[in-house]
């Protein structure tokens, strides 16, 4: 079956304590890169964990139960339709995470959503990579 996406990339970014940081990158083929910067593997906040090196760079390949259910998410999001941007700027400290989509057509999409709450179901989205985190079996390359 071939994909409608050539790729699939969501990134959080930090926030003022211990939102985990970290860029997943998935193929049609379901390889996929977790880069791990902070707060993807401790359990506790500290401000140290800015000072040491990021966690590292994995790769494993998505299982087909999981990458199917992306899929279904994905559709089930229109992504094309979707706003480029949400959240509210005026409140400060949230983290940004970013849906990156490119389409086997060439055409490509991203959301930009600052505190994470954009709709219901990009949530469901962002809850879905973030798991990923931890369900993967990943592989340290760096």
């Amino acid at each position: 079956m071939i994909s409608k996406y050539s790729r699939i990339e969501y990134e959080a970014t930090p926030c003022f304590g211990s939102c985990p940081i970290f860029k997943i990158t998935i193929n049609p083929d379901r390889t996929a890169v977790f880069e791990a910067e902070h707060f993807n593997f401790s359990k506790g906040f500290s401000k140290g964990e800015f000072d040491k090196p990021r966690e590292g760079t994995f790769k494993g390949t998505i299982k087909e139960p999981d990458y199917n259910k992306l899929i279904a998410l994905l559709d089930g999001l229109d992504v094309k339709n979707l706003n480029d941007k949400y959240g509210e700027r005026n409140v400060t400290d949230l983290p940004t995470s970013y849906l990156r989509i490119n389409f086997a057509d060439k055409t490509s999409k991203t959301v930009e959503d600052y505190g994470k709450k954009g709709t219901e179901k990009l949530v469901e989205v962002y809850k879905f990579f973030e798991d990923l985190r931890n369900n993967q079996q990943w592989t340290k390359v760096k």
